[in-house]
């Protein structure tokens, strides 16, 4: 099992930002609900360490406190640029130092996350909007996988 040992601390500094970048795309993607959609991913967080013991990697990354500076940012495109290149990064140094259920692990804990902050706030009548399911599917193919 792959633990954070295995990680210099910018390294893990990559893997970590990964999935609250994921759920800062989505809170962007559209309007409204950001308060309801902050919640969902901390409860993304408190869900997955309730699952504690199952991958040693994920338990360490979810006991991390989510955090993201989205005032580096300058527009919602940037921020959208910059997190799904995070999550392209951490995908690439999980496929070099984890194990592929490891890594499946975490591609599945941010598209959950992803899912949780989508479904937070209904827009535009639906409970995930278009603008959001296009984000989901941008974090999908960044994580190298496809949403379901």
């Amino acid at each position: 099992m792959t633990s954070r040992a295995a990680f210099s601390p910018e390294e893990w500094k990559v893997v970590l930002e990964g999935p609250p970048s994921a759920g800062m795309i989505v809170v962007t993607a559209a309007r409204g609900g950001m308060i309801r959609e902050s919640i969902a991913m901390s409860k993304a967080y408190v869900e997955a360490r309730a699952q504690h013991g199952e991958s040693e990697l994920l338990d360490e990354i979810v006991a991390a406190k989510p955090e993201t500076d989205h005032t580096r940012y300058h527009s919602a495109a940037e921020l959208r640029e910059n997190g799904l290149k995070h999550l392209r990064d951490a995908v690439t140094l999980l496929e070099s130092k984890a194990t592929t259920g490891e890594l499946d692990d975490y591609r599945r804990f941010v598209l959950a996350l992803a899912s949780k902050v989508a479904e937070a706030h209904k827009e535009e009548g639906r409970s995930v909007s278009p603008a959001e399911a296009e984000a989901i599917k941008e974090i999908a193919a960044a994580l190298g996988t496809t949403s379901s």
